[in-house]
């Protein structure tokens, strides 16, 4: 596998992870998992929020299963056109979330340093492997 591969792979499971997280809280929010409000942020109720996460992870599965056998919708050659916009989408992305983060460390000093902040690093995540989608294709 190439180390693409290997990215994409690791944020496809991390996403993942987050999700199946995101789900155990709701359905028994067991002691060793932070509560819920540490898993997102509350800008979209959760029952629209969860079908969303769902096709972003199929969406995910999909693209890293396509570039790991080199062949499929995510893996053909139509995508080189979009490899540069996809790669700067994914950089401002990653660079807002960060910006983010050390707000919200400066800001809301009660959030240090991983509560509330979840959904920042799931967002790095989604936008690392934006920017990874996009150098398989640049040319």
């Amino acid at each position: 596998m190439t180390p693409e591969v290997w990215v994409l792979a690791a944020c496809t499971a991390l996403f993942a992870l987050r999700v199946a997280g995101q789900v155990v809280v709701v359905l028994w929010a067991p002691g060793w998992l932070p509560a819920m409000k540490h898993w997102y942020s509350g800008l979209m109720p959760y029952r629209y929020l969860l079908p969303a996460q769902l096709v972003l992870l199929t969406l995910m599965v999909l693209i890293t299963y396509d570039t790991y056998r080199m062949a499929g919708f995510f893996a053909a050659g139509g995508w080189a056109a979009a490899a540069t916009p996809l790669k700067v989408a994914g950089v401002l992305y990653f660079a807002a979330m960060a910006a983010r983060y050390v707000l919200t460390m400066a800001f809301i000093p009660e959030r240090r340093w991983l509560k509330q902040t979840i959904p920042i690093w799931f967002h790095m995540v989604l936008a690392t492997a934006l920017w990874t989608f996009g150098h398989v294709h640049s040319p």
